[in-house]
């Protein structure tokens, strides 16, 4: 058979800034950003905003409409901002990237002009996932609120809903042309998701950056008790380490299997569905986080001390290391946690990569995960929480009653 290979390559490039009140007319930051390709030209904009923003900031409509005045030379707000269900739900049902399409088409909004996405990760990845799919891709802003959104989902080239159950089964990968992390938002957060977003500082400082760690380890009280400025520094480090993989790592949209900076993710994202996205991500990635520790410790990989001082940061975060969907049973009688393996397997394209620990920094790459050891990490956590039916010694096999 005669064929031809043909090969192209396209550089993609996207600015990621970081500013305070960036929907005050005298903040240039987005009217900047959106003229950047074509300055003489009239942008016509799109907002949606998660409704629990919308809540939060009382006038952020106004102020967007205000923002696209002071500036009319250069912004047209094409209607009014679309407010759509903030937390994971809005992943969960169809209607929601619908109703961004029905408003894209609409108004008219084309492949020159913005859709832009206010809200946290949840939001930010349905708004960005309607937008890639309208003309096979209109230009998508992410302004994210939350601390994970703006340290890691937020920055990112991916966008998704999920499906049949399964986190993030639908989605495509389209970078965005710009992310504006906004530090005013992170004033109105409560404290269960100021903390349940620096799991994923955590991870990639596990992953990549040793020094981080031991400045999480110094501020852990300042950092569970405190507001958006103590934040903001380790919110900064992590989007850069996150960055830097997705730039440097070959691999930005994950043609191959592996997947390192989702270490702790596939506990997080069976557990997260097992809890009916009563868990916020960043909750279930600290228990998967302590589930992968504890297991890299059993497995004689990672020195007992250090594990015992990884747990130790996320509990001093104010993280929850066990929930009681860690418990719960498939039909098989089994722990139904430990069929994330076979959908990680499934969702990395058939064969399992799961990244360990050796140390803080150093992460490696294993193929398969031993699920008795991994049953038995998962009932050394539910004995230090204290969870009811926690034995006093490790099960002798993989399905403990």
């Amino acid at each position: 058979m005669d064929a031809t290979l043909y090969q192209f390559s396209v550089p993609f490039s996207f600015p990621v800034h970081f500013t305070r009140d960036a929907w005050s007319a005298g903040n240039r930051t987005i009217v900047d950003t959106l003229r950047r390709l074509e300055p003489s030209r009239r942008h016509r904009v799109l907002v949606a905003i998660d409704d629990q923003v919308a809540l939060a900031h009382s006038g952020l409509v106004s102020a967007i409409a205000m923002y696209c005045g002071a500036h009319a030379g250069s912004l047209e707000l094409a209607a009014p901002p679309l407010i759509v269900p903030g937390g994971e739900g809005v992943k969960n049902d169809l209607a929601h990237p619908l109703q961004v399409l029905a408003r894209i088409n609409d108004v008219g909004i084309d492949r020159q002009s913005f859709v832009i996405a206010v809200g946290g990760g949840a939001v930010l990845d349905m708004v960005s996932f309607a937008a890639a799919l309208a003309h096979r891709s209109v230009r998508a802003v992410r302004l994210p609120t939350t601390v994970l959104s703006q340290a890691d989902s937020g920055i990112g080239v991916k966008n998704s809903i999920n499906m049949f159950g399964k986190k993030n089964f639908l989605g495509s990968f389209v970078p965005p042309f710009a992310v504006i992390n906004d530090s005013s938002f992170l004033d109105t957060l409560t404290r269960r998701d100021r903390i349940a977003g620096m799991a994923e500082v955590v991870k990639v400082a596990l992953l990549r950056d040793p020094g981080l760690f031991r400045a999480l380890e110094a501020q852990a009280g300042q950092i569970a008790s405190g507001g958006g400025g103590v934040l903001e520094p380790f919110i900064r480090r992590s989007a850069a380490l996150h960055l830097a993989h997705i730039c440097r790592s070959g691999d930005p949209f994950e043609l191959g299997s592996a997947r390192p900076l989702d270490f702790g993710h596939w506990v997080a994202h069976k557990i997260e569905a097992l809890s009916g996205y009563r868990l916020r991500h960043g909750e279930a990635v600290a228990i998967g986080l302590a589930v992968d520790v504890t297991y890299s410790a059993r497995m004689g990989h990672l020195g007992r001390p250090v594990a015992d001082r990884i747990i130790a940061l996320l509990e001093a975060l104010g993280l929850e290391l066990w929930d009681p969907t860690l418990l719960q049973r498939n039909a098989r009688g089994t722990l139904a946690v430990i069929d994330g393996l076979a959908e990680f397997r499934e969702h990395l394209g058939g064969e399992l990569h799961i990244t360990l620990l050796r140390d803080i920094g150093d992460g490696f790459e294993v193929n398969e995960v031993d699920d008795a050891v991994a049953t038995e990490a998962l009932w050394e956590l539910a004995r230090r929480a204290g969870a009811d039916g926690a034995q006093a010694s490790d099960p002798a096999d993989s399905s403990p009653s």
